[in-house]
């Protein structure tokens, strides 16, 4: 019989609970569920709201989280009824090698572009926090974005995405959790302080505006996170639907509610100026932007290592369909992070590319394949029983696509990078103090 603790009193002490590692599992993966979902794409929620129309940009908000949602659980579910572990196997088990070389050149393309974005993102912010330090002006070699996204990356980036299991990200991704939630508090006060400095634009309250569906691609781009779905839930202690269902509503809740906290925010402030990257909108000279700034850059160094784990594995299941050796996993992680780092250092902003990651890449492993993937497993026929949305998400998806590329090559999101806008002229916006 175990023996019992007792205190100076003699009164029987009871230890406290101790966290079980399926609960500690679960709470990693939840994690890291929410750190791949709230990366670089969240800053253009505001710029989304701008084209949909704020009412109507919520609501499509809350649809693109459900079948997010939604989607999730019936990958998983779908994985479960043909046996397979992983998104490429899955869709090579039902559709064969030409759908596995079709989901893998998605699922590499979308990760691989969000991690360019990444860099160019922490180049851009970073900069212009370091030109706040007495000292450091345009000149010098911590103001260069080249220099600072390749800091970036030997220094972070690059470590972090040499993990193997990335379970031992949960607690770098907790650490991105809070910082964005010193991003969404720095965004909140500066609409109460800065939106009404600000004249909203005429048509700013209307419920619907004629670019609703290419804001539907740029929510979907900030909320997919399938590509690691199975890397996740294979991470629980105790992988079942349950525990999945379980860990997806509560990631993709939380998700939902900071993202739109933070759309509102920044839209309500600039109104029809919102820019793609809402930290553009910002002038240089406020003290609490370069504060929200400075939090984002460090968020996304915490983000990337996660879509490097997802372009590894895809690289390698196409290559050699086994487990790599630790000589060929930091090699190739090398490569894709070096590849990532060039690309980054050559592009200066790649708005119009977001879009069309959103509309072609994220669309797609959202709404389509884990739906046609459900449908060719499960028994019983299109529209009928609990096929019936996923047969509608395909449609959707489709028509998602078509309209959403259509829109965008008409009109392309304008880019301003590192131009002040007009109201920073005034002392009080900026932020500074007028001179005496």
């Amino acid at each position: 019989m175990a023996q019992q603790l007792k205190n100076e009193e003699g009164a029987t002490l009871i230890p406290p609970p101790k966290i079980s590692a399926s609960r500690r599992s679960a709470i990693s993966a939840a994690f890291n569920f929410i750190n791949s979902i709230i990366g670089s794409g969240i800053l253009g929620l505001p710029y989304a709201l701008s084209q949909a129309g704020l009412p109507l940009g919520l609501l499509f908000l809350i649809i693109v989280a459900f079948i997010t949602d939604y989607s999730i659980i019936l990958l998983i579910k779908g994985g479960n009824l043909s046996g397979t572990n992983s998104y490429q196997a899955l869709v090579q088990s039902t559709f064969g090698f030409p759908g596995f070389l079709v989901l893998s050149a998605l699922q590499f393309l979308y990760p691989f572009i969000a991690m360019i974005s990444y860099n160019i993102t922490t180049g851009d912010t970073l900069t212009k926090v370091f030109q706040r330090i007495p000292g450091v002006g345009p000149g010098h070699i911590l103001a260069e974005r080249h220099f600072v996204i390749l800091l970036s990356t030997v220094a972070f980036t690059l470590p972090l995405s040499l993990y193997r299991n990335i379970e031992k990200l949960g607690k770098v991704s907790l650490l991105s959790m809070v910082l964005t939630m010193a991003i969404l508090i720095t965004v909140i006060i500066r609409a109460a302080t800065l939106g009404p400095q600000i004249p909203p634009t005429e048509d700013a309250w209307v419920f619907a505006k004629a670019n609703a569906i290419q804001a539907a691609g740029i929510m979907s781009f900030a909320f997919i996170c399938h590509h690691n779905s199975f890397l996740i839930y294979g991470s629980l202690e105790q992988p079942t639907i349950a525990s999945w269902t379980r860990v997806t509503h509560v990631s993709v809740g939380s998700a939902l509610i900071i993202s739109a906290a933070f759309a509102v925010a920044g839209y309500t402030t600039f109104t029809g100026y919102t820019q793609g990257d809402i930290f553009e909108n910002y002038c240089k000279d406020d003290n609490l932007a370069t504060f929200g700034r400075f939090c984002f850059g460090l968020s996304i160094v915490t983000t990337f290592p996660l879509e490097c784990f997802v372009t590894r594995e895809v690289l390698s299941n196409v290559l050699c369909c086994r487990e790599l050796t630790r000589a060929e996993h930091a090699g190739l992680t090398v490569l894709i992070v070096t590849a990532c780092t060039s690309m980054s250092l050559a592009f200066d902003c790649l708005g119009v590319v977001l879009e069309l990651n959103g509309v072609l890449s994220a669309t797609p492993l959202i709404f389509i394949i884990p739906s046609a993937c459900f449908l060719k497993l499960s028994p019983g026929r299109w529209f009928q029983g609990e096929n019936l949305i996923p047969s509608i998400l395909i449609l959707t998806g489709v028509f998602v696509m078509i309209t959403g590329l259509t829109m965008t090559g008409l009109y392309p999101q304008d880019c301003s990078h590192g131009v002040e806008m007009f109201y920073c002229a005034d002392a009080n916006v900026s932020g500074t103090v007028p001179p005496a």
